[in-house]
């Protein structure tokens, strides 16, 4: 039997789930969203295969400092079994005023966490729902010139770490809202939908 078909256990799910916002130290599911938005120059992002599929990955030493440590802490979470849910959020530079709002659920079986037994769910199945959602998520066209946040909710009872800052919701008012695709590792679920003003056009 393959690698691949051997199942997805907890650990290896919260792996697949942050490879979707993370890849070689880089969260391309955001970087996609960043590219076709325009949030940062064309030239500062380079074409990688990845899923079978052509992706830009930024080569932005901030921004991939930035999303590393992000991401690393979200792997973290997504193994405990508290993250709710992931949010990109896009803003006006010149009024501050929340534009775009990509909004990732992710739901968590917690009895995953009381068994080491591998869910009978293939990674290659798994990988074929997450080039779904990305394909999505690169075919919306829209370039807004804007600054970015990520915004990440877990359970209450969490301890913020020092580094991390608690903010708002900063949801979008009379906002137009499109529900994608999702994909599940039958242990963590991710939803995906993005809220836009709506004057913009997709």
């Amino acid at each position: 039997m393959s690698k691949t078909l051997k199942g997805i256990t907890l650990k290896g799910s919260a792996e697949l789930v942050a490879e979707f916002f993370y890849f070689l130290s880089l969260a391309f599911g955001i970087n996609s969203i960043l590219y076709q938005r325009g949030i940062y120059p064309a030239e500062t992002f380079t074409r990688v295969t990845h899923y079978d599929m052509s992706l830009q990955l930024t080569t932005d030493s901030k921004l991939k400092n930035y999303l590393t440590n992000v991401i690393t802490q979200l792997k973290e979470w997504l193994f405990e079994c508290i993250v709710q849910k992931l949010v990109v959020v896009i803003t006006c530079l010149e009024t501050n005023e929340v534009l775009e709002r990509w909004q990732f659920d992710i739901e968590c079986d917690k009895t995953a966490k009381e068994s080491s037994a591998p869910r009978e769910k293939s990674i290659k199945a798994i990988q074929e729902e997450i080039r779904s959602v990305i394909r999505q998520i690169t075919a919306t066209g829209l370039k807004i010139t804007g600054a970015f946040d990520l915004l990440i909710y877990t359970d209450k009872d969490l301890e913020v770490p020092s580094q991390w800052e608690v903010s708002g919701p900063q949801l979008i008012d009379q906002s137009e809202e499109v529900r994608l695709r999702s994909f599940t590792t039958s242990i963590h679920k991710v939803n995906s939908m993005v809220a836009y003003k709506r004057t913009n056009s997709m």
